[in-house]
């Protein structure tokens, strides 16, 4: 990797701050740590009721989960309490996950360039799809074999790509570990996640919901790290994050296990990594 890709990939942690407050939230844990004892304070809230876009607004009062440091469950706060930056410095953290799709036949990555409208990270380019299990559906709670953020990332390939769900089956998904990152998107809002990163090998149809994102391509190693290395694009941090210590290693392998046809496939990676950790990137 490049010297100027590897400082392209340097992501700023801001100090955290406790700022005044305005919004109470539910909380059900006991153990101490910052995001615990976020989860029982009086959070920032904001109006979104002009400025942003409708159906972007609408989509911020969906419920988050809410997590320790460990990713254990705490409650549930909405989009738009989870991504405020004067409650993220609190140490508020929730739970989410990073899709990478794989086309099988030659190991190519799909990538999205999320929407103008976009709240957060508006017109960057990042993996295949990036989003929240949600508080507001049984199934996407439920932690055993990660089945919640599997059903999640096949709901939210479908909201955001267009994708039928009969392309993205949830046992498909290969789970490899969860990332603890911190990163603002502007002065007013930002990210603080544990984010589970899953790959799907899969042939699939897209077509974009353009609320969503703005643009789309499959690219294999070569052509991600030149664009890495072209300034005009902008990378989600969370994106930069996870391509600088595991995706170009893991796509090494995935490519390295190809099938008697030539064909990769996500479960080929099954055991490479022990994803019983939160990696801390904090």
């Amino acid at each position: 990797m490049s010297r100027y890709l590897a400082s392209l990939f340097s992501t700023t942690i801001r100090p955290r701050t406790i700022p005044p407050t305005s919004y109470r939230l539910r909380f059900s844990h006991t153990m101490t740590s910052r995001a615990v004892e976020a989860s029982r304070a009086v959070l920032k809230s904001i109006d979104l009721a002009a400025g942003y876009d409708p159906e972007q607004t609408r989509l911020m009062e969906e419920r988050c989960i809410l997590v320790d440091e460990e990713d254990r469950a705490l409650g549930a706060a909405d989009k738009k309490t989870c991504h405020l930056m004067e409650n993220i410095n609190k140490g508020l953290l929730h739970r989410a996950f990073s899709a990478f799709v794989f086309r099988p036949s030659d190991g190519k990555l799909l990538l999205q360039q999320r929407a103008t409208e976009k709240i957060t990270f508006p017109d960057m380019w990042t993996n295949t799809c990036c989003s929240h299990p949600l508080d507001d559906f049984e199934e996407e709670k439920v932690e055993k074999d990660q089945l919640g953020v599997r059903v999640a990332a096949s709901r939210k390939l479908e909201h955001e790509l267009g994708i039928p769900k009969s392309q993205t089956p949830i046992d498909e998904f290969q789970y490899l570990t969860r990332i603890h990152y911190l990163a603002p998107s502007d002065g007013l809002w930002g990210e603080h996640e544990v984010d589970y990163i899953l790959f799907l090998t899969a042939d699939v149809s897209v077509t974009p919901n353009l609320n969503e994102i703005r643009d789309y391509k499959y690219v294999d190693k070569a052509e991600l790290q030149a664009m890495f290395e072209d300034p005009s694009n902008s990378f989600t941090p969370w994106f930069k994050l996870i391509a600088r210590d595991f995706l170009f290693g893991w796509w090494d392998e995935l490519l390295a296990r190809r099938d008697s046809q030539g064909k990769v496939h996500a479960k080929s990676l099954a055991g490479l990594v022990d994803g019983s950790k939160v990696v801390k990137m904090v």
